[in-house]
């Protein structure tokens, strides 16, 4: 029978929230060893800086051999080694280092991010960090921040005005269209502050309650899939920049507040708010 979000259980759904948990945890132990190491860097960009380290390869490998030792029938889709199909609609999204660029210069804004896709979209997610000691996790049951063997409940924030807003985004030259960079900086003039380099650590600050806004483009599945379940459960909303599934990544832009993240549409889009 094929099995979606909407027929698991919540027994179900926990069990697979832990292995995410789990191997989220087993990815940062073989990561950690590797950072400020000094670790030798390659360019996988033909053009321009996308860099890869065998702490990314490594960690994907072991996330992918715990699927499939656990879950054999269920898919796999990761940043360093591509799509493994299953014969489950289930399927894992993973990148085990998101913000490798910070990653590779010894910042802490990076973390392994694991998803579980239904089929049809992502169910639960995962942001471990483990140089902090932090796991952000959310599904249909609530969002939460895991640290130290605590459990804190997560909630996005309410403001009144985009001038009370603080947004972060990766970098600005994600924005690499005319009409990208109009329609961010619209938004940057509108906001209080913005702050650049935090990759998959803003969705969680903004699931946290801590920052508003985080408006990004060029993203891939595995870059926003584990995150819109976090900043769902904790009552913010992400879409594409035309406000439609963010899924499968490209423009993405999230905010804690309904009403602003609504405004947001109608500014990135050039209409009137």
């Amino acid at each position: 029978m094929t099995r979606t979000a909407n027929s698991l259980t919540d027994a179900e759904l926990d069990e697979y929230l832990e292995f995410a948990c789990r191997l989220a945890e087993l990815a940062g132990n073989a990561i950690l060893p590797h950072f400020r190491s000094g670790l030798g860097v390659e360019n996988k960009a033909a053009h321009g800086y996308d860099p890869v380290t065998l702490a990314d390869r490594q960690a994907e490998e072991l996330i992918r051999g715990e699927i499939a030792r656990t879950y054999p029938s269920h898919g796999v889709i990761g940043e360093e080694f591509g799509s493994r199909p299953g014969e489950s609609p289930l399927t894992w999204v993973v990148d085990p280092i998101d913000g490798t660029r910070g990653f590779v210069l010894g910042l802490p804004q990076w973390g392994t991010l694991i998803a579980l896709n239904d089929g049809c979209r992502p169910v639960l997610g995962v942001m471990h960090q483990p140089f902090i000691g932090e796991t952000f996790t959310g599904c249909r049951r609530g969002a939460f921040l895991r640290r130290a063997g605590t459990r804190t409940p997560l909630r996005a924030r309410r403001v009144k005005t985009l001038a009370d807003a603080s947004m972060c985004a990766t970098h600005p030259d994600m924005f690499n269209t005319a009409s990208e960079r109009a329609a961010f900086q619209r938004v940057v003039d509108a906001c209080k502050q913005t702050r650049y380099g935090t990759d998959c650590y803003a969705w969680c600050l903004l699931a946290a309650g801590l920052i508003d806004i985080v408006i990004e483009a060029q993203l891939n599945a595995y870059d926003i899939q584990a995150p819109i379940p976090i900043i769902e459960a904790a009552g913010g909303v992400v879409t594409t920049w035309s406000g439609h599934s963010p899924h499968n990544g490209g423009q993405v832009v999230a905010a804690g507040d309904p009403e602003i993240h609504r405004i947001l549409l109608k500014m990135l889009n050039d209409r009137d708010v």
